[in-house]
């Protein structure tokens, strides 16, 4: 066994021992926090398969501005457990029934799937497929236009949350001039 299959292993425990926190914890801030983890975790398998770039975007986008944003979310919720409304059994039950509908199917898909692995070039380091510049390389040269068309979106969307988020001082005065 070598230093990578190690490193592997003990990311891959703290992954779905993470993985668990986030399920089996009843607090919900605890649960965001595990969740950050098993991104962290994540990440150095990203690392591993020489896919740093990847293993940054993780951190920086999942682990940093996401997670903060569960976090403020999950902050301005009032989350008592007395006032929390108890689900009825039918809706209990649909729960039940698609939580096992796709157990099914993910079974189904990993029973019809066969995992081939090629650890050679990415444990000895030999592989470039995940840096940067190869990933540049092929998003400017072959999927350009939706890139630009993703971005487009992107900057309509924040446009849009500007404008939503906006208070809008004229209502207020609309309602003044009826009284």
């Amino acid at each position: 066994m070598n230093t990578y299959e190690i490193i592997f292993y003990i990311l891959s425990a703290c992954t779905l021992l993470c993985g668990a926190g986030v399920i089996f914890s009843r607090n919900p801030i605890n649960s965001i926090l595990f969740l950050i983890l098993t991104f962290f975790c994540i990440s150095g398998h990203y690392i591993l398969m020489n896919a740093q770039f990847l293993g940054v975007v993780n951190i920086v986008v999942y682990a940093g501005a996401i997670m903060v944003l569960f976090l403020f979310v999950v902050m301005l919720m009032n989350l008592n457990g007395d006032t929390e409304p108890q689900k009825s059994k039918v809706v209990q039950a649909c729960a039940v029934l698609s939580g096992g509908a796709m157990l099914v199917v993910i079974l189904a898909a990993f029973k019809t799937q066969t995992l081939q692995l090629t650890t050679g070039n990415l444990i000895n380091g030999n592989s470039n497929i995940g840096l940067i510049e190869n990933l540049g390389q092929i998003l400017f040269r072959d999927y350009v236009l939706p890139f630009e068309i993703s971005s487009v979106l992107f900057l309509s969307a924040m446009v849009g949350a500007i404008v939503l988020g906006k208070k809008d001082d004229n209502a207020g005065q609309a309602l003044d001039t009826r009284s």
